[in-house]
């Protein structure tokens, strides 16, 4: 049998565009909604396997499909979820992954390369997930943004790291086999990098500690 799949969208050429690609691949389209209330009551009539969902629809154009995934996700677990955004939005995308098995996020534009779009279906379909590229890019950005050490070079890192088992400029210069007024050049560059208020040495020392602690 067929994978029986439903669509929503608000965008009607795009729900038809999606259809058209999803016959051609053997899919039978069980039905098509433009609003989060069609959505509801085609997945009750119909239950399908899969439904692939724009996560802003009317009435609400908020996050009127992803509530409806979250309802599917709730009443008919079997069912796979393939949701569609315009754009990547982090929370959003994470909120939906943590559902497990059968959930998938994709960016609109990944519908114009056919071949993806369908094993995406396919991979939800089976049970499995699927995570669009450009939202791993935006979790790794993210991350690197996050990361109070991430400008910090890996010589600097090892100061750090020395610092923070309470050695002093000259153990740690004995440790690494550089000169003293070396290992002062990076302490000055890691305490700036790390935007520490320009107090005391020794405090901006604790902190640059404390920061590097947090981090681990």
């Amino acid at each position: 049998m067929a994978t029986r799949v439903v669509l929503a969208d608000d965008d009607v050429l795009l729900r038809q565009g999606i259809a058209s690609l999803l016959r051609e691949a053997g899919y039978e389209v069980a039905g098509e909604a433009g609003d989060g209330p069609a959505l509801r009551e085609l997945v009750a009539t119909e239950k399908p396997d899969v439904a692939v969902i724009d996560i802003r629809m009317p009435p609400t154009n908020t996050t009127e499909g992803l509530n409806v995934a979250a309802e599917i996700r709730a009443t008919t677990p079997k069912t796979g979820v393939l949701l569609l955004s315009n754009h990547v939005d982090v929370d959003t995308a994470m909120e939906l992954l943590e559902g497990g098995e059968g959930i998938g996020y994709l960016l609109k534009s990944r519908v114009l390369d056919s071949a993806d779009f369908i094993d995406a279906v396919e991979r939800v379909g089976r049970g499995g997930s699927v995570v669009d590229p450009g939202l791993v890019q935006e979790l790794v950005a993210e991350r690197h943004r996050a990361d109070p050490l991430a400008e910090l070079t890996a010589r600097e890192r090892e100061v750090l790291a020395l610092m923070a088992e309470g050695r002093s400029n000259s153990g740690i210069a004995q440790q690494l086999w550089i000169t003293e007024g070396g290992v002062e050049k990076h302490v000055r560059s890691i305490l700036s990098k790390l935007q520490l208020p320009a107090t005391a040495d020794d405090h901006r020392r604790v902190l640059a500690v404390v920061k590097f602690l947090e981090s681990r």
